[in-house]
């Protein structure tokens, strides 16, 4: 499977160099690690002679690629080391691998259209016609299916998902957990829309997707989609993709937010929520912020590598698939 894996990194270079991609890297050290709600991060110092600045290892290298498309360069992808903390299991480890690519002036269709080829040539690479996971398995020359997130939840829970979202009023917590407690999800009283929304996603929706085919899950609610730019005539989603095989989730990309100021307002909204939650919050990268105003419009994606080698090699636990796991003492 190890073997494997270096075999599949070579022939994804080779499809990137192809396509007129640069390979960039960037710093796993940064002054914000991410800025989403849930995701926690492994904190450092960086001293000086006289003082010592907090920094973070990256969550992912989203903010520092996109400082480099607004200092002008137009392909870029990064086989990137990233780092969550708190996250162990079958798909998770503390330290993994994110292929993360971006376009500029160009859509995010044409992204989407980057991660059909990249299964498709890790697949080959594997020599598989199957990927396979929990007994649940797709092929992964299919043509995926395409579906939109309302329409994800009317099939698979019965919710009218855009009946509780409002363009000017903002999201109906009470409607959706009306909703929610029809289809059998439990609900604390202190959930917000977003934890609800979440909820359904887990329960109910991702275990059936990407069953037979690859699921391209499209048009999330904006609501959370905080770097992601709305969809042309329907503020109410964004341009943003998850792509799902055998239900595991495997990419989640975007056309992206160039509005410096309401980036901004939405980074510093997710940080009020973490706060809230769990009493910590990340700085903003100021740099990232001012890079939007000179940034062209684009698109990106984040792909977890590693969970892509454990489908292709039939792997049952991600560290079958990492040289050397982080060590648990």
């Amino acid at each position: 499977m190890l073997r494997m894996r270096g075999e599949i990194v070579h022939a994804l270079r080779d499809l990137f160099a192809e396509l007129a991609f640069v390979e960039v890297e960037t710093p796993a050290l940064q002054v914000s690690p991410g800025n989403e709600i849930h995701l926690q991060a492994f904190g450092t110092e960086l001293a000086h002679a006289d003082r010592r600045d907090r920094r973070f290892l990256r969550t992912s290298p989203e903010f520092a690629c996109k400082k480099l498309i607004a200092a002008g360069e137009r392909r870029i992808v990064e086989f990137a080391r990233v780092f969550r903390n708190g996250e162990r299991s079958a798909l998770h480890h503390p330290e993994f691998t994110m292929l993360e690519w971006y376009r500029a002036n160009e859509p995010y269709e044409t992204i989407i259209d980057d991660c059909i080829a990249v299964i498709a040539q890790v697949a080959s690479t594997a020599g598989s016609r199957q990927f396979v996971w929990r007994g649940q398995a797709a092929d992964p020359f299919a043509s995926p299916e395409r579906i939109t997130v309302a329409n994800a939840f009317a099939r698979h829970a019965g919710i009218d998902l855009l009946a509780t979202l409002s363009e000017d009023d903002g999201p109906d917590r009470e409607q959706l957990a009306a909703y929610a407690g029809d289809a059998g999800i439990a609900i604390a009283e202190d959930d917000t829309w977003g934890d609800i929304f979440s909820r359904v996603m887990a329960e109910k929706i991702e275990p059936g997707l990407g069953l037979g085919r690859a699921t391209i899950l499209d048009e999330y609610p904006a609501e959370m989609s905080a770097l992601a730019r709305p969809k042309a005539g329907d503020p109410r989603v964004a341009e943003r993709f998850e792509i799902f095989l055998c239900g595991v989730e495997l990419a989640n990309g975007f056309g992206e937010l160039t509005n410096a100021g309401e980036q901004r307002r939405r980074l510093l909204a997710q940080m009020d929520a973490k706060y809230r939650i769990y009493h910590e919050r990340y700085p903003i990268d100021d740099d990232f912020i001012s890079a939007l105003r000179i940034m062209p419009p684009a698109s990106g994606v984040a792909l977890g590598l590693d969970r892509l080698v454990m489908l292709a090699a039939g792997a049952t636990h991600i560290e079958q698939v990492l040289w050397a796991p982080v060590a648990e003492l």
